[in-house]
């Protein structure tokens, strides 16, 4: 192997929005995460809407009388 062309490989703390923390190793200093295996819906069983400026109405209320039989 080459030297001196890899990235260096830090022991960093991941940060979850959902407030859980956990260690990896990483070439960044600092790793933010929106979804962990914490708070994944395919990994607690639980449906969960992530919904940003009500895009879900929005569609619904598009869509609402456009159903095909």
């Amino acid at each position: 192997m080459k030297k001196d062309i890899h990235p260096v490989l830090h022991e960093v703390m991941a940060h979850c929005a959902c407030g859980h923390q956990f260690p990896t190793r990483s070439t960044s200093e600092t790793i933010s995460v929106t979804l962990c295996s914490e708070c994944h819906p395919y990994y607690t069983g639980a449906q969960k809407y992530v919904d940003t400026a009500g895009q879900i109405d929005k569609f619904n209320k598009k869509y609402k009388n456009n159903k095909k039989a």
